[in-house]
Parts: structure tokens; C-alpha cells; sequence
């Protein structure tokens, strides 16, 4: 990278150069995070929105002028090898994911992939290997986790505060395709845009996250609605809209996950409860500035949740505003994650979740997926 130096209010700062692959809904979050970051954060890297590539030129040049860019492509080769992008963000289909971050990572260049992190398992294992030859920074997006109330709740629980975990319970679930005669669409007919390839990696990110890796698990998945109105009639629904996971982690917590399109009234159902010996904690993203906490002291008529509302004491919530429950919204996680990913990169690394947290999702989101058709527990490796 050959960043250029400028001067913000005094200070030294370097220029980074950013090329994004992808201009819909998280190529568009990516760079309005990467354009708000540094208003926000104290990072010693700037962004510089560079390239954007997207499948037409129609599309690219529409993605460059309405977020900023100073350049557009139709080919994302000609993207990663310009060299005046220092860092590639991948917010494109899944099955492009890992062509693109192997011939980026190749350049030396850091990548934020968007989740989930390869179309296959294999796909997923092949990216962790070479963001591992390489060196780059890699990260994933799973930026739900970039909430302060949720990285005080994994504060909270490697203190102790509730003592040991003894059964977790984790959601994702939404009702987009809730409605039976929601069309059909290309979410609807690919095993990675399914709800195992969809939904499931974040909640999952967060139970390893929380709880530490899954040894064993028992899973069943389905399709719900199993045909969808089309142009052509009605066609069949070739992946899933459920899915649950009954699991043991390694440290002995009993685990129960469960993700859905079709939940009518969830509209962002990120849910997690950890029940430990000496407490609790309940979180909900439709109440994403709200954490439950529940300690085991004091006399029991005075015992009950308490609700802690983020504020400045949390991580990443005062560089937004000073004032506790405020709150801070979707596109700030996106800001949050923006801000760790050029820190790692000033700092050399490692950001966090890599790529071989993104493996490792994708090794219980296979697992589980085995798991249903054998109709068995089964080992996850």
C-alpha cells in the first residue's frame, strides 16, 4: 500500500484508497460507512472512495455518482489490480466471493468480505487458506456483533458476571418471505441465499463468539413454503426457509439456534439468551440500544432483569454521542466495523472476525446441513 499523507486538523493522516465490489444494499452501506468513519472515529487511515465495480457499466457509473466514487468499472479485475486501491471491500453475490478475495489477498491487499464468507464449504476453507499465505488483513462482515450493547454483553460474560454458562439460545430470524405468494427470486433458488447461507452465519458468529466453538450438534432444516409464484407460473423453492440446531459447545453449554425467512412479525429477530449460574443475559436487535441483565444477589423479592441502555461507557458508542440511550442505529455498526477494519490495517493486524472465523461458521452451517439429511448428531470439524 503507498498511502498519501494529508493533514486533518493538524494531524497526519493517511490516505487509503478503497474499492468496492458490489454497489446494492451493503455495497452502498459499506460506503457510506467508509465515507462517515472518519468524521466519527479517531483512525489514522482516511478513506478515499476509488473504485466501484458492479456487473454493467450502466450500474457502476449510477453506484460511482450517487455515493461518491471517483472512478466506476464493470470488471472487478480491473478493481483489485488498479494501484491506487489499497483495500477491497466485497459486497457482491456469493459466488463471486472467492475468486475476487484469492486474486486481492494475491496482491497483498486487505479484504472485508461480506458474509457469508464462500458460496461452499469448500469455497470458505479455500479463502481462509489464502488470507493465511498472504498476510493481508482479512475480515468478515458480521456487523450485528458491532453493537456496543452486544460487545458489552461479551464483556460481561468473559468477566464472570453471570458465572458459567449453562444454556445459550440464539436467533435470526425475518419474515420477508413469510407470505406464500412472495415471488420467487434468486433468494429462493440458491442453496448460498437459502436461510442457512442467509441468515444463519450471524447468529451463529455470535454463539461461537459468546460461547466458544460447537462440538456436537443435531439439526433439522426445510422449506416451508415449497413452491412460489413466477412470470412462468408457480416454481418450485430449491433452498430452505427454516432451520434449527440443537448444539453442545466445547465448554459444555447447551445450545439451541434457530433461523427463519418466514417468522411473520420478526423484522430483525438477532436474538440471544445466556443463562449462566449466576445470572443472565437477554438481547434483542429490534431493541438494539437495550441489554437484559439479570445477576443472582440481593434478596430474592428485590430481584428481577434490569435493562442497561448503551451509552458512553460501551465500546464504540461515544464516538457517536455523549449521552447514554441516545442509541445508535444499523449503518453505525456498518461505521463500527469500517473503523476496526482500517485500524487492523494501520496497525498491521489481525482484524477480527478473519476469514478463518468465516470458515469456521461455515463449518457449522455444513455440519448442520448434514446433520438433517442423515437425521443424526453429528461431530463438528
Amino acid at each position: 500500500m503507498q498511502p498519501v499523507a494529508i493533514w486533518i486538523y493538524g494531524t497526519v493522516v493517511a490516505e487509503i484508497g478503497i474499492g468496492i465490489i458490489g454497489g446494492g444494499y451493503m455495497g452502498k452501506a459499506h460506503a457510506v460507512a467508509m465515507r462517515a468513519v472518519g468524521g466519527v472515529f479517531d483512525v489514522s487511515l482516511k478513506p478515499r472512495l476509488e473504485i466501484v465495480a458492479s456487473r454493467t457499466k450502466e450500474s457502476s457509473d449510477r453506484y460511482r455518482d450517487a455515493y461518491g466514487f471517483e472512478r466506476s468499472t464493470d470488471d472487478w479485475r480491473v478493481l483489485v489490480a488498479d494501484k491506487k486501491v489499497d483495500a477491497v471491500i466485497i459486497a457482491s453475490h456469493q459466488a463471486t466471493h472467492r475468486e475476487i478475495a484469492e486474486a486481492a489477498l494475491a496482491a497483498g491487499k486487505p479484504v472485508l468480505c461480506e458474509k457469508p464468507l464462500g458460496a461452499t464449504l469448500e469455497d470458505s476453507k479455500a479463502m481462509a487458506e489464502a488470507a493465511r499465505r498472504s498476510g493481508a488483513v482479512n475480515m468478515v462482515g458480521f456487523n450485528y456483533f458491532r453493537t456496543p450493547a452486544t460487545q458489552h454483553a461479551d464483556r460481561l460474560l468473559k468477566a464472570g458476571t453471570i458465572g458459567r454458562p449453562v444454556w445459550f439460545r440464539g436467533e435470526h430470524t425475518e419474515d420477508f418471505l413469510a407470505d406464500p405468494d412472495s415471488p420467487a427470486d434468486r433468494r429462493t433458488n440458491d442453496p448460498a441465499t437459502g436461510t442457512m447461507g442467509d441468515l444463519s452465519p450471524h447468529m451463529i458468529h455470535a454463539a461461537l463468539k459468546l460461547m466458544g466453538p460447537i462440538r456436537t450438534l443435531v439439526a433439522e432444516v426445510e422449506t416451508v413454503h415449497k413452491e412460489r409464484p413466477s412470470s412462468a407460473g408457480r416454481v418450485a423453492v430449491t433452498n430452505d426457509d427454516q432451520g434449527q440446531i440443537m448444539c453442545r459447545f466445547t465448554n459444555g453449554t447447551m445450545g439451541h439456534l434457530f433461523f427463519s425467512r418466514v417468522t411473520t412479525g420478526r423484522k430483525m429477530g438477532y436474538v440471544y439468551e445466556v443463562f449462566g449460574d449466576k445470572g443472565a443475559i437477554r438481547f434483542d436487535q429490534e431493541d438494539q440500544n437495550a441489554l437484559w441483565l439479570y445477576t443472582a444477589d440481593g434478596p430474592e423479592s428485590e430481584r428481577g432483569f434490569r435493562k442497561i441502555l448503551s451509552g458512553p461507557s460501551h465500546p464504540d458508542y461515544l464516538p457517536f454521542c455523549q449521552g447514554p440511550g441516545h442509541g445508535t442505529g444499523y449503518q453505525d455498526q456498518n461505521i463500527i466495523e469500517a473503523a476496526h477494519f482500517l485500524n487492523a490495517i494501520a496497525s498491521g493486524g489481525p482484524a477480527s472476525p478473519d476469514f478463518d472465523v468465516g470458515y469456521a461458521v461455515h463449518q457449522v452451517v455444513s455440519a448442520a446441513e448434514d446433520s438433517s439429511r442423515l437425521r443424526t448428531w453429528v461431530e463438528v470439524q
